[in-house]
């Protein structure tokens, strides 16, 4: 009856979203934008429900690359919630990100963001490297090619990273549907970001009123 220590909870991990932003994402060809848009809604309304301890970062966002998604922004609005803007490529190199991240004290970093094999291959490796166990969400991350990206996936695996999707994270912070307090705000997640599945919720629960 006890869960694996690899599975992710609530408080058990620092998630982490980086350069999500409009700079990044028009080059962005190995996944449909509107797709990966969707799966940062997912990823970041997740951790809003959970009170996932959160590090949202950026680069050269007023010279370059712009602002984060209006569904990053939805869960995590730029006025309250303390985005850190980087010149640095790789997050971990950056002094004020670094100490965001690891003042969380978490044991387990979750990485999604723009591109992943500069923005998130970077961070990966050197968290690991410290000692850190790291997950990515990889339908949450994006590069300027399939093969820019495949390759970046599979040289973060062979370091030990864990790789993930968007709803497999909630899905596996919610864990059992009993768990009522975030019931209803997972399943309205996912009817407004859920794609078919969202939609098949909506029909099941307009279908039990009948």
């Amino acid at each position: 009856m006890k869960p694996s220590v690899n599975l992710l909870s609530p408080d058990n991990h620092a998630l982490v979203l980086i350069d999500f932003e409009g700079q990044m994402a028009f080059a962005t060809s190995n996944i449909p934008l509107s797709e990966l848009r969707t799966n940062v809604a997912i990823i970041s309304g997740a951790s809003k429900i959970f009170n996932v301890a959160t590090v949202v970062t950026t680069v050269a966002e007023e010279s370059f690359s712009g602002p984060v998604f209006p569904e990053l922004e939805e869960f995590y609005p730029i006025a309250t919630s303390g985005y850190i803007d980087r010149t640095t490529m790789n997050t971990w190199e950056d002094e004020n990100a670094y100490k965001a991240i690891v003042a969380k004290n978490k044991k387990k970093i979750v990485l999604a963001g723009l591109w992943t094999g500069v923005c998130i291959v970077g961070p990966a490796l050197s968290a690991i490297e410290e000692g850190y166990e790291v997950y990515v969400i990889t339908d949450a991350c994006g590069d300027v090619s399939d093969e820019a990206h495949e390759r970046a996936v599979q040289r973060m695996i062979q370091v030990g990273v864990q790789p993930i999707t968007s709803i497999q994270y909630l899905l596996e912070l919610q864990r059992d549907w009993a768990r009522e307090e975030t019931y209803v705000p997972v399943t309205n997640l996912m009817k407004k970001y859920g794609g078919s599945y969202g939609l098949g919720i909506h029909y099941a629960h307009n279908m039990i009123k009948h």
